[in-house]
């Protein structure tokens, strides 16, 4: 890199505006491409789950107002704080749901309309309605989609909706208003898909945000003080109360805690932390307290740099584009060419006027969306979750599947899956004294005990006494003697271990071990739970054409090992978000298609940033259900091998919608350019590939799930 190179970069600062009135990806693109114009500016980037733009800019040549100018130019706005009263609606939010309303008014029309065609009545339902009031309703309700058409017209550019706005503009020229309000309603429903969709991924962004530290407890001049996390700085002395959310990224310099980290590594188990030890930012210290010298606070965190991941996500994913989209792309200039020469040619006014007319079916429009919808509602009867036609697509063409470990493949919850009595005891007794000494405690493992217990029959006993042992477990007198429920690491190093013990901490177990006055009782082997139908649902995806499939975990390897060996998956142990995310972006930069299966907090990243992002609904986080594209409504792995199977078969269902409608348009165009199809004649035509293609698209409702013997 030369010298003057080096220099403006070290010139460049990020500058984010907030942005209002984006309701669509297109809407993103307009922002996007007036900011990047700008003199001064290197990159720019707009995130609409995040409605804001990340823009890379030489500071001296680009100021914020110059920024609010250009976004303001392409027809959105930037908010102003004002605390002196309560923020009112932008201008161009009421203006929205202004026309919304006026479009359900429109859509009842609409209906009676199709209904009409499709029946034969077209003429005797519109015959007492004047054409300036039907052309003014079409003006009204395209409103929206004609101002982004003339936008991107004045980029040079071709959206989906440009052939459908010059249809109709063409059937109103030759007085078919009619026609021209069932094209605009069909956009109009696609539109307001796209801004649901959007306004569900801003949601998620709001609720983890929500998620992050707000307070810290500091020491200054001698004592404590608490404090917003913005007031706080790297090398002060954050202190940590039992039950308590750590607020920063640091070390821990004295103290010990049981530390929950599920929000940050997802691992099941509490780990026990003390002096030396890292902690993170929105993790709890659920039993003891501690003094960290905090080292990353606020965006800097972990936890921070989660958030940044999930708004960043829908900048880096590689967008599939809409199948209406590609076709524009030819289609426009076909029929434009052919209008031209029949005009040219044939100098046939009404003859140019049918050709644009039929080559704007609606058909065009319900091509993709009526297989989609029809798809999305039957998913939905069988409990999955789809946010949009997009994902569909994309999860017909996933050829990788990463899944996280906790919370997804496992249920989350540790339970005592083995007992090995010692020295006399048998496994009544062990888990009777176990779950007396465990009986005040708070910690996870603790409950498991009880449960364990409770199955049994057991009644835990009231201690005379309890002493929880942040870092190493619980110690209780019980009818005079000492229960101790911990680690074993007060046991003497030469004391001999039944062989199973060996055996089950090679299986990945916590083992928990009790002793009564400093003998050995026994030892509890404490798991996390398969869920069941897993390795059933995984050899289905295999089936389905997804070889590549890799388990993402924040636990340590040997917790990790035996689960994937027992799957038969590869596997990724001790990742943080930040990992998993990176992991994606490399299968997806060697081109493959990404599915991400996940339930937590710190799996948000990846999911947003996958292809396809999959949470687990009973189990999953709002946080993961928001982020991701699809939601398993209930803890059932089924669900995933009848989703790729859904989705490729609606792709089917989608090309097929297509390859008629393009078909059926090229001879109406033909018939129309040769004057067998007059303006009228062409506009009644266009049912005809409507009524082929809901039928078509119609078969998705009836798709039902595999034999259990399929899955």
């Amino acid at each position: 890199m030369s010298a003057t190179a080096e220099h403006l970069t070290e010139r460049l600062a990020t500058i984010e505006v907030p942005v209002c009135g984006m309701d669509c990806a297109e809407c993103a693109a307009h922002v996007q491409q007036a900011l990047a114009a700008l003199p001064g500016v290197q990159t720019a980037t707009v995130l609409l789950a995040a409605e804001k733009a990340v823009v890379r800019a030489d500071p001296t040549r680009v100021t914020p107002l110059a920024l609010r100018a250009a976004i303001e130019a392409a027809g959105y706005s930037v908010p102003v704080a004002d605390t002196s009263a309560p923020p009112a609606a932008p201008a161009g939010a009421v203006a929205r749901r202004v026309l919304t309303l006026f479009g359900l008014v429109f859509g009842a029309v609409v209906f009676l309309v199709v209904v009409g065609e499709w029946l034969g009545l077209l003429e005797a339902v519109t015959a007492g309605v004047p054409f300036w009031l039907g052309a003014l309703l079409v003006l009204l309700a395209g409103w929206p989609v004609f101002v982004n058409v003339a936008r991107a017209a004045a980029r040079r550019q071709v959206i989906a909706h440009t052939l459908m706005s010059i249809g109709v503009i063409a059937a109103l020229v030759v007085g078919e208003w009619a026609t021209a309000a069932v094209v605009v309603f069909f956009m109009r429903i696609g539109d307001d898909v796209e801004r649901f969709t959007a306004e569900q991924a801003r949601r998620a962004v709001r609720q983890l945000g929500a998620l992050a530290p707000q307070l810290a407890r500091v020491e200054r001049e001698g004592g404590e003080t608490e404090l917003p996390i913005a007031a706080v700085h790297p090398g002060e002395i954050v202190v940590v109360r039992p039950g308590e959310q750590i607020p920063v990224d640091g070390e821990v310099i004295s103290g010990q805690a049981t530390v929950n980290q599920a929000a940050i590594t997802g691992e099941a188990m509490p780990v026990d932390v003390g002096p030396g030890v890292q902690v993170y930012a929105a993790t709890i210290a659920q039993l003891g307290g501690l003094r960290v010298r905090a080292l990353r606070i606020g965006s800097e965190s972990t936890f921070g740099k989660v958030i940044q991941l999930v708004e960043q996500a829908e900048a880096n994913r590689a967008a599939v584009q809409r199948l209406a989209d590609r076709f524009a792309g030819w289609f426009l200039p076909v029929v434009l060419g052919v209008a031209v020469l029949t005009l040219l040619l044939r100098r046939d006014p009404l003859a140019t006027a049918a050709v644009l007319v039929v080559a704007c079916s609606c058909s065009f429009a319900l091509a993709t969306p009526v297989a989609m919808l029809a798809a999305i509602g039957n998913a939905a009867r069988r409990g999955l979750l789809i946010k949009g036609g997009r994902y569909l697509e994309a999860l017909a063409r996933a050829d990788v599947l990463l899944v996280d470990k906790t919370g997804t493949l496992t249920l989350g919850q540790p339970r005592i899956a083995h007992i090995v009595p010692c020295g006399g005891a048998d496994e009544y007794e062990v888990l009777a004294l176990a779950a007396a000494a465990e009986r005040y405690s708070e910690h996870p493992l603790a409950e498991a005990v009880r449960v364990a217990a409770a199955e049994r029959g057991i009644s835990a006993r009231a201690p005379e006494h309890f002493a929880a042992m942040p870092g190493e477990g619980v110690r209780a007198m019980v009818d005079g003697r000492e229960i101790r429920v911990d680690s074993g690491r007060a046991l003497p190093p030469d004391l001999a271990l039944p062989p199973a013990v060996a055996t089950l901490a090679a299986t990945g177990a916590t083992l928990l071990f009790v002793t009564q006055d400093g003998a050995l009782r026994g030892v509890l082997a404490a798991t996390d739970s398969e869920r069941p139908a897993v390795a059933r649902a995984l050899a289905a995806v295999r089936q389905a054409g997804i070889d590549e499939i890799v388990m993402l975990t924040g636990d340590r390897e040997h917790s990790a090992a035996p689960l994937a060996e027992r799957l038969g998956v590869a596997y990724r142990a001790g990742l943080l978000p930040e990992d998993k995310i990176a992991i994606v972006r490399a299968y997806q930069a060697r081109g493959h298609r990404v599915i991400m299966v996940g339930d937590g907090v710190n799996d948000a990243p990846a999911l947003a940033q996958a292809d396809v992002g999959v949470a687990m609904g009973l189990a999953g986080s709002a946080v993961a259900l928001e982020a991701a594209h699809i939601t398993l409504m209930r803890d059932d792995w089924t669900l995933l091998p009848e989703a790729l199977r859904l989705a490729r078969r609606t792709m089917g269902v989608v090309r097929l919608n297509l390859g008629f409608t393009v078909a059926y348009n090229l001879v109406g165009l033909s018939l129309a350019a040769a004057g067998f199809l007059s303006p009228v004649v062409a506009a009644a035509a266009q049912s005809l590939p409507d009524l082929g293609i809901l039928a078509n698209s119609a078969r998705l409702l009836r798709a039902g799930a595999p034999p259990p013997s399929q899955v």
